[in-house]
């Protein structure tokens, strides 16, 4: 069946006016803005340029043990090589046992570089084998400019990451409910430990969901921060600033007024309707099968390529994919969604009826003649 061309059926949508923001900087060595869902990134800075990361790593961390070790309540016995380790501590003892979970609090709140290595340890064996799973993982995501030796940050030779290789980790994070619901735990008291998450931010920036922060002297001041309104998720990252907190706060509010999240067409929206054969049903329509939403600036174009068929064949079920819409910005994909049937449509064949049989089948009863009946 021969389809439509795809530049014959094409729309310019111009995005609902926004406030025009300010232009945004920063006192990082390198960071990025990157919305969550779609991956667009609203501004970087030398988001490519390799550095140490300090305790940002845990995310990889945090990432690999809820991957690998699903049930979260799971105990955990702590071996002497978890306790002792330098740096920021939930201050674990030889012998003790705590959950999985309770080691993610830790983790992530405390930043204790003792609980990443009792996970490391009881997730692979020893540390050395999990910064192998750290960076095979790593490059399943695409981070092609990351390389991990441990599981918590601490300056190491050959131990880097990147800005955008960070917020792209940050956005698988984001997929794991579990990650989100301790990474945006502000204190909590478990098994006789109170923890205070070291992120500032979920105290002084509305709609803040965390995710990690980390420092070394060689490293200077990491921070990662996700932030969430009106359905759109914004990731900040920024390596070395001593400014972090305000640059965050300016970066995020730059992301929501400039790019907020657009939608392009609702999940159930009719697009088109479509003629139908071998049924008395002569048209259906079409609608989109999920929402397509995109961070757009003020004024941006979106066009549309449709691929769908001249015609329909019954019978036709409700639900049905019959074609398919992709949404373009500047030339580059930004979003598809599948076009389907909106009703049922039954094969129904006028071959062997008389005209008499088949008016009385489409024509309203008693036109032309015809008895409303019998």
């Amino acid at each position: 069946m021969r389809r439509i061309c795809s530049g014959i059926l094409c729309f310019v949508l111009l995005c609902a006016c926004v406030p025009t923001a300010q232009a945004v900087g920063t006192s990082a060595s390198s960071a990025i803005l990157m919305d969550a869902e779609s991956g667009r990134v609203l501004y970087e800075h030398n988001s490519d340029s390799e550095r140490a990361i300090a305790s940002i790593t845990k995310l990889m961390t945090a990432l690999l043990v809820v991957e690998r070790l699903p049930d979260l309540d799971a105990t955990v016995e702590i071996d002497p090589a978890s306790i002792g380790v330098e740096g920021s501590s939930m201050y674990l003892k030889e012998g003790e046992t705590l959950t999985v979970r309770e080691l993610l609090y830790g983790l992530l709140l405390n930043s204790g570089n003792d609980a990443a290595t009792a996970l490391a340890c009881h997730c692979a064996g020893s540390e050395e084998a999990f910064a192998q799973l750290m960076n095979e993982r790593a490059a399943e995501l695409g981070m092609a400019h990351s390389h991990f030796v441990n599981p918590h940050g601490l300056s190491q030779e050959g131990h880097y990451s990147t800005a955008r290789d960070m917020a792209v980790l940050t956005a698988e994070c984001l997929k794991h409910e579990e990650i989100v619901a301790i990474a945006s735990t502000k204190t909590v008291t478990i098994g006789g430990r109170t923890m205070t998450n070291h992120n500032k931010m979920l105290w002084q920036y509305e709609g803040c969901i965390g995710m990690k922060t980390g420092y070394t002297i060689l490293a200077g001041r990491t921070l990662i921060t996700c932030a969430q309104r009106d359905g759109q998720r914004l990731i900040a990252v920024t390596l070395n600033d001593g400014n972090d907190w305000a640059d965050h706060t300016a970066l995020l509010d730059y992301g929501f007024s400039a790019y907020p999240r657009q939608t392009v067409i609702e999940a159930g929206e009719e697009v088109i309707t479509l003629p139908v054969t071998a049924s008395l049903t002569r048209f259906v329509p079409v609608a989109a099968a999920e929402t397509v939403a995109y961070p757009l600036r003020e004024g941006e174009e979106v066009t549309a390529s449709y691929d769908i068929p001249q015609s329909l064949e019954a019978p036709l079920q409700e639900g049905q994919s019959v074609g398919s819409i992709t949404y373009f910005l500047d030339g580059a994909e930004i979003g598809s969604t599948q076009l389907v049937c909106t009703r049922d449509v039954s094969r129904e064949i006028a071959k062997g009826m008389t005209v008499r049989e088949l008016l009385k089948k489409i024509l309203v009863p008693g036109l032309f003649g015809l008895p409303a009946s019998g």
